[in-house]
């Protein structure tokens, strides 16, 4: 069975009730609550060149990671900070200070979480992460075998991130750290559907519990490398892919590992299931719970937008290095962005949302 947050001694468990409770209400061009959420990209460097994801086609920012100085300046405009997630389109172990703002949030009884290659995850950084308080450490893998991987993520490190993972689960159980919980992420791809139960086989031998498809992001104009509207999942499944995904679901009900294939989205208790109106943003909450803040400062909408239009200028909110968050958060940008994504217009990097992109 998988470990419950009760079972993670000292560390709080998150509980999405709360996290909803604190953003309900009504929605409006200006948002009547602070934000309860921060994603902050630590980092816009990463050690992969994966093929689904923007940053190894494009520079999208100039490289850096977020300062010491940045990164508590945020965090301490939101005294009601429920949860924080640690990544954006970097790979978050690559920063030094990564530890300590995990420390710093923790303090502060924010849940944290964030999603890593797996790369670098030695033992010191490991014992770092677990010192720190880390709530969640999500690896994203992407496939079942070695040459999947490399033809998905640029390069060969498959044997290498299952070593990684295999030695910290150990380390876990020898030394009784509930947490951080981990998990491994597939993203949904036609290519890779039918590894599944190869997937959940994978994550059972090296110790992981929980298992989840994650939902395919692409650019509606202009894809890119195996990011491509024909490899999405959604609502789209033919009996063979169907068949994929019960055979994964039978196999880790046997092997005691958590698989979710549906409800494995970024925010607590939010559903990847379209709404069925034909108007799939009229769902989002994110405007008004959460602000997303990338390694340069720049206010941005969500984490999904830097997968859905080229170019931050498009949809940039504003800049915490030249802003104070409340003037970011109920600004003319803002307002103008919760306005249209309140409309039967909105903006063009929600026109297709990831809510219905994938499973």
């Amino acid at each position: 069975m998988s470990l419950s947050r009760e079972a993670q001694g000292t560390h709080a468990p998150f509980d999405p009730r709360r996290y909803h409770e604190s953003v309900t209400g009504e929605r409006t061009e200006v948002a009547q609550r602070p934000p309860v959420c921060l994603y902050l990209e630590v980092t816009n460097r990463c050690n992969l060149l994966c093929t689904t994801c923007p940053r190894t086609y494009e520079e999208l920012e100039p490289p850096a990671d977020m300062s010491w100085e940045l990164f508590v300046s945020i965090v301490d405009q939101v005294p009601d900070l429920a949860r924080a997630v640690l990544h954006g389109v970097g790979e978050p172990m690559l920063v030094a200070n990564l530890p300590r703002m995990v420390r710093y949030l923790k303090d502060r009884s924010v849940h944290v979480l964030f999603n890593t290659n797996g790369t670098v995850l030695g033992e010191r950084n490991g014992r770092a992460l677990i010192d720190a308080g880390l709530d969640e450490l999500r690896v994203s893998l992407d496939a079942s075998n070695r040459e999947s991987f490399k033809a998905i993520r640029g390069r060969d490190y498959f044997g290498r991130i299952l070593r990684n993972v295999r030695a910290f689960r150990e380390l876990q159980e020898r030394e009784g750290h509930a947490a951080p919980r981990v998990s491994i992420w597939l993203t949904g791809l036609r290519e890779t559907v039918e590894q599944l139960p190869a997937f959940v086989q994978v994550a059972a031998e090296i110790g992981v519990k929980e298992v989840y498809l994650q939902r395919l992001v692409f650019f509606a104009e202009s894809a890119i490398g195996k990011a491509q509207p024909d490899q999405a999942l959604f609502e789209r499944l033919t009996q063979e892919e169907t068949a994929c995904l019960n055979q994964a679901e039978d196999l880790a009900r046997s092997l005691g590992v958590t698989f979710s294939a549906s409800g494995a989205a970024s925010e607590p208790g939010l559903s990847l299931k379209g709404s069925g109106n034909g108007s799939p943003w009229a769902l989002c909450r994110r405007p008004w719970s959460l602000m997303y803040f990338t390694a340069n400062g720049r206010a941005l909408p969500c984490c999904i937008a830097p997968f859905s239009q080229h170019g931050y200028d498009n949809y940039t909110l504003g800049h915490a290095g030249q802003q104070s968050l409340p003037e970011i958060w109920n600004g003319p940008a803002y307002r103008d962005f919760r306005s249209a994504l309140l409309s039967d217009k909105p903006p063009k990097s929600c026109a297709n949302c990831g809510l219905r992109w994938s499973l």
